[in-house]
């Protein structure tokens, strides 16, 4: 069997993970299930991933893709507001409570770097939303570019159900789009 290595092995080390994750659930899966999932030693993950929610976290962007990387472009505020939400919503689907919790509780440092990146998203819809001139400036508070991602995890939290369209509408028309409009 030829050795793997590069961008093949990491997809491999993914894939398994990815599996492991959806037919064993986040609290079942181990780096030890996933090694052996993916026919190498868990000594190849610890060199890429300190823990189980780094490669949790590595898997799901692997497998649904970044939303950093796929910032909607509607070409309206409200469409691009609408479509970042809707794909936090999709995630949370697809990951299930059982996931989100245990990655928040395993890897603390993992949600400021989802809040920054989620800040930096919506950075980026505002300043499109500006330079369109939808609104007067993109130079808005990171409490207002925060407040719909926020309000959208607290929903996903607390709930521990799937978000309905008519909470990520309301959150766009009733709490984003005025406080930027301002």
């Amino acid at each position: 069997m030829e050795r793997r290595r590069g961008a093949e092995l990491e997809a491999v080390l993914l894939d398994a993970a990815w599996a492991e994750l959806t037919e064993s659930g986040y609290a079942r899966l181990t780096m030890e299930s996933v090694a052996a999932r993916a026919q190498t030693g868990k000594q190849v993950l610890y060199r890429r991933w300190r823990n189980r929610a780094e490669l949790v976290t590595a898997a799901m962007r692997h497998h649904a893709g970044s939303i950093v990387e796929n910032i909607p472009d509607t070409g309206s505020l409200r469409g691009d507001a609408l479509g970042v939400l809707q794909q936090m919503a999709d995630r949370f689907t697809l990951l299930g409570p059982d996931t989100i919790h245990g990655l928040m509780a395993e890897a603390p440092d993992l949600d400021p770097e989802v809040y920054s990146r989620m800040t930096g998203v919506m950075a980026t819809i505002v300043k499109r939303a500006a330079e369109r001139g939808e609104i007067a400036t993109a130079d808005v508070p990171v409490a207002v570019l925060t407040a719909p991602t926020n309000l959208m995890r607290h929903e996903i939290f607390f709930t521990h159900a799937p978000v309905p369209s008519s909470i990520i509408t309301s959150l766009v028309d009733d709490v984003f789009l005025p406080l930027v409009s301002r």
